[in-house]
């Protein structure tokens, strides 16, 4: 047995979509009606930003802490100082990681890239892993702009 098909309401509409609400496009049904409704079809766009946050430094903690040896081995003179410069930014991002809940988080993430980026003064590879991460953390604020507003 078919459906009788409905006439579109407006002219290029499919029929049977006018009663559909798209998402994002107002309050939940059976929600709070003075709440606003959401940018994005994420249930928790603020748990999902921080996560991408949180992700991003995470990697790029990983990555600065097994670029060390390949440094040492490839580009030559990497100095204990270098190294501990190296580890110390790893291990800031990975407290910053950690701490995305607070709004001052994301500032602090971003003097990290230019610090990374700064260490490239002690090795040139540092400066290329900095302005990598600077890329890579400047679509992360860019994607919490566009999620959060």
């Amino acid at each position: 047995m078919t459906r009788p098909e409905q006439p579109p309401s407006e002219p290029g509409q499919v029929p049977g979509a006018g009663s559909q609400q798209q998402p994002g496009s107002g309050p939940e049904p059976g929600g709070d009606p003075s709440e606003p409704p959401r940018r994005s079809g994420l249930r928790n766009p603020e748990r999902a930003v921080r996560s991408l946050g949180a992700g991003t430094l995470a990697i790029e903690a990983l990555v600065l802490l097994l670029a060390i040896q390949p440094i040492r081995v490839v580009g030559g003179d990497l100095s204990g100082t270098a190294i501990g410069v190296v580890v110390a930014l790893a291990v800031a991002a990975v407290v910053l990681a950690g701490m995305m809940r607070r709004s001052w988080a994301w500032h602090a993430g971003t003097v990290l890239q230019g610090l990374l980026i700064l260490a490239g003064l002690l090795h040139w590879s540092l400066f290329v892993l900095g302005v990598i991460f600077a890329l890579v953390w400047g679509y992360a604020l860019h994607v919490r702009r566009v999620i959060l507003g």
